[in-house]
């Protein structure tokens, strides 16, 4: 510990402390010595996670690029690698040790910084383990730090020695950071940061601190600059987007801020994520209003079961739940409906997964992500005594995904031989000539073209369907 400087650690304590939320709008400083000692070299970036993730690493490239480095797509020659971690999941952070291990030999052949930032920079006993065990690796960087990294990068520089800042209790939110977005076509835009709901198997309130929303001036003046810039669509970020506003001193609805966005007339305007115990049916009537609103909504139900809803702290019931997608449905017909399910939730009995199974069938989703629960270290949920063996989660799982895959196929049907608008994400990387975009509804559609269609809009005949994806051929 001798070779480490510690500015702050992760405290779960902490993270769950409210604090006042404090907007800055200083512009981050580079140093003489920064930009003389590192111009033009070269940095690389790996990103693990949620899409507030890949927002987090275009600031972490905005600020490089300021300092003087340069992206480089090899690894090898890269002479700072910064490691975006995410902590919601077992085999995420191991995907991530394994990782950072093999960053020890690049390393020993060649003069390297290696930074960890992300969630995992949150967690006590990651951080532990990392400082004890992973002696390569040079800066530890939290989420609430990330305007930090030109300082503490300087500090490691003329120290030679390893530098942990990690503020578990910040109730900053930072303006104004430079940022290199990934695409030209499309990008994400945070509305809020962190989560007061603190559900029982979740680590993200404690890695991404307590809600804080950012004043609607700078969300839609941020929207404003990517609008006249000539972007196709923007996605509003925040991990529980329906509770936002209700932390700020003049309360504002994410009703209205989702209208005041849709005026600037962005072709594509979506959100994500919702929480059903915040939803409001005002929000669908504003995507009723607005054409350029996509019909898309992801709305979590994570279990069926009304006492597995309450152990995990959802603050909702199954009937209410149901209730909401019925409107939602009446309201909105043609929506496209996902969700999250979490199989094998501690001690879930056989008849909560069966009440799922028929939640899941009421519900009729067009798409889900399913996840095996996964122990999370200082969340509630990790203490809880567990008697389900990993065979009897593993065939639920199975039985779970069985049951989607018969109704997203039938719900694709629909989609046969009817034209639609698309916005082209990108090329296949085993077939040049092979492209994939989405449609309105943010469903997937793969078909033949030309790769200078990325970021445009086109229209596509769907020909075929498969579970996951849409199969079609280009209206030229």
């Amino acid at each position: 510990m001798a070779n480490t400087i510690i500015h702050s650690c992760p405290s779960l304590k902490l993270a769950r402390e409210r604090k006042e939320t404090i907007t800055s709008y200083e512009k981050i400083k580079i140093s003489s010595y920064l930009k003389s000692h590192l111009k033009n070299k070269k940095y690389y970036i790996y990103t693990h996670g949620c899409q507030a993730n890949y927002r987090d690493s275009e600031i972490y490239k905005g600020i490089l690029n300021e300092i003087g480095y340069k992206p480089t797509l090899d690894i090898k020659k890269a002479d700072l690698v910064l490691i975006n971690t995410c902590a919601v999941r077992e085999n995420a952070e191991n995907k991530v040790l394994g990782e950072i291990g093999n960053l020890k030999v690049l390393k020993a052949k060649k003069d390297m910084v290696i930074i960890i930032a992300g969630c995992m920079a949150m967690e006590e006993t990651l951080v532990d383990l990392l400082i004890k065990t992973f002696l390569h690796v040079d800066i530890i960087l939290g989420t609430h730090d990330v305007a930090k990294l030109p300082s503490v990068l300087e500090e490691h520089l003329k120290t030679k020695k390893r530098i942990i800042c990690v503020n578990s209790g910040s109730g900053y939110i930072h303006e104004n950071l430079p940022s290199i977005r990934d695409y030209k076509f499309k990008a994400f835009v945070n509305i809020a940061y962190g989560c007061d709901k603190f559900c029982t198997y979740c680590i993200v309130p404690y890695t991404r601190g307590r809600e804080r929303s950012r004043d609607p001036k700078d969300i839609i003046n941020e929207c404003k600059e990517l609008t006249k810039k000539g972007y196709k669509e923007i996605t509003l970020l925040g991990q529980n987007v329906d509770s936002y506003g209700k932390d700020l001193k003049k309360k504002y609805s994410f009703a209205k801020l989702l209208e005041e966005v849709a005026k600037l007339k962005m072709p594509r305007l979506t959100f994500l994520t919702s929480h059903p115990y915040d939803f409001s049916l005002d929000i669908i009537d504003v995507m009723k209003k607005y054409k350029n609103i996509e019909p898309y909504l992801h709305l979590p139900i994570q279990s069926g079961d009304d006492a597995t809803l309450k152990l995990m702290g959802r603050k909702y019931d199954s009937k209410k739940y149901l209730s909401l997608v019925n409107e939602i449905k009446k309201k909105m017909p043609n929506i496209f409906l996902s969700t999250d399910i979490i199989v094998g939730f501690p001690n879930e009995s056989k008849t909560a997964f069966n009440n799922t199974l028929k939640a899941v069938k009421k519900c009729q989703y067009d798409g889900a992500f399913t996840f095996i629960y996964s122990k999370r270290s200082g969340t509630p949920a990790a203490k809880m005594i567990d008697k389900i063996s990993d065979k009897e989660k593993g065939m639920r799982f199975k039985e779970l995904t069985t049951l989607l895959n018969k109704i997203i196929e039938k719900n694709n049907k629909k989609y046969l031989n009817n034209t639609y608008e698309v916005l082209v994400d990108s090329v296949s990387k085993n077939n040049p000539n092979a492209l994939t975009g989405r449609l309105m509804n943010n469903k997937m559609i793969n078909f033949e073209g030309d790769s200078n269609l990325v970021g445009k809009l086109v229209k596509v005949k769907v020909t075929s369907t498969h579970i996951h994806y849409l199969i079609g051929k280009l209206i030229k």
